[in-house]
């Protein structure tokens, strides 16, 4: 169209491509079962036409708000993030825009804050996260107004809703049978916060490993972060100025390995020489400090990929908000990431020796 002009709409389209306004919404709003030479023909007129559907001219069109929602309890941090730009990117691909609100789960007025944002935004789906993702008042609010929403890594009532997740407990087994078999027995953890699922499911698969290869779990090198690297300094702290502190350290995150090293550092603690130090996630981080970091590389923006995936699936079936049975799970592949800030215990002996 030439400058000046009034913007094309639906109805241009539909006439110049000879067809119905309700066929041109079916193409915007890419519905199933329509031929591939009429859904040329429309984008051919929209192009032609230069017609750009707004969010809420969509909306119109058909039952669809072309609106996800993201909802997160924990602002700090890379995971966070990553979740946010898989989700975004998936969004973008599909049409669809991201909403995204952030949540004090331990508020008092949750329920209410999520009963406000339902009635405000007519959305097509929600994806949650640790720890908003077991809470029980919001999923409440969302299974009372119909909004289908799909939860990342949950640990209470994992049936009733599509999930996407990653085997944590293998994973952390699998990292701490890494140490076990440089030889480390006496090996520290720091937890995660305990209002997420993984942090839970990590431990225990730390513990498992330590029962499988006959080592006693030992209570005073175990200390409670929170994800935080500030947590991370203090948990290190307390460890590595022990008495007879540990040869090896597991960190529920990258954030609080990283703090782990920097404790180190700062007590002339050579890593990995006299102390090895693995984490996980595989965040930036994990790279940047020095020496890199041994860690369990999570495929958070896929995790996060598929959840948009699976709202995306529903909406453009016609299930309405009613999910295929049974409810539809991913479980996505992590991957061990061996680098230099693990070593045989061997070697912090010998070190130790001289």
């Amino acid at each position: 169209m030439k400058a000046g002009e009034s913007k094309a709409t639906i109805t241009d389209v539909a006439r110049l491509a000879d067809v119905s306004m309700k066929t041109v919404s079916r193409v915007i709003n890419k519905e199933p079962n329509v031929s591939a030479a009429l859904r040329e023909r429309v984008m051919q007129a929209a192009a032609q036409l230069g017609y750009q559907p707004s969010v809420s001219a969509r909306s119109l069109a058909g039952v669809r708000s072309f609106l996800i929602g993201f909802l997160f309890g924990d602002p700090g941090g890379d995971y966070t993030h990553r979740v946010e730009v898989g989700l975004l990117n998936r969004c973008r691909e599909a049409g669809y825009h991201l909403m995204i609100e952030q949540i004090d789960a331990a508020a008092a007025d949750v329920a209410e804050r999520t009963s406000a944002l339902v009635a405000q935004l007519r959305l097509d789906g929600v994806v949650l996260t640790a720890p908003i993702t077991d809470h029980r008042d919001v999923l409440r609010v969302l299974d009372a107004a119909r909004v289908p929403y799909v939860r990342i890594a949950p640990d209470i009532d994992s049936d009733v809703s599509p999930q996407v997740r990653i085997d944590d407990f293998r994973a952390a087994r699998e990292l701490t049978e890494h140490l076990l078999g440089l030889g480390h027995r006496r090996i520290g953890f720091i937890k995660g916060d305990p209002w997420h699922a993984a942090a839970r499911l990590r431990f225990e698969g730390f513990a498992d490993a330590l029962r499988g290869h006959g080592v006693a779990l030992d209570p005073q090198l175990v200390e409670q972060g929170s994800f935080s690297y500030a947590s991370g300094l203090d948990c290190a702290r307390r460890l590595l100025g022990r008495a007879d502190p540990p040869t090896a350290v597991v960190a529920s995150n990258d954030d609080m390995a990283a703090a782990v090293i920097a404790v180190a550092h700062a007590m002339r603690l050579a890593v990995p020489e006299r102390l090895s130090v693995v984490g996980f996630d595989d965040a930036p981080i994990a790279e940047v400090v020095w020496p890199a970091l041994t860690t369990v590389r999570q495929p958070i923006g896929l995790m996060a990929a598929a959840a948009a995936d699976l709202l995306l699936e529903l909406a453009a079936s016609r299930n309405g908000p009613h999910w295929p049975q049974p409810m539809p799970r991913r479980q996505l592949d992590y991957q061990l990431m061996v680098r230099q800030s693990t070593a045989p215990v061997a070697r912090a002996a010998a070190v130790l020796g001289g």
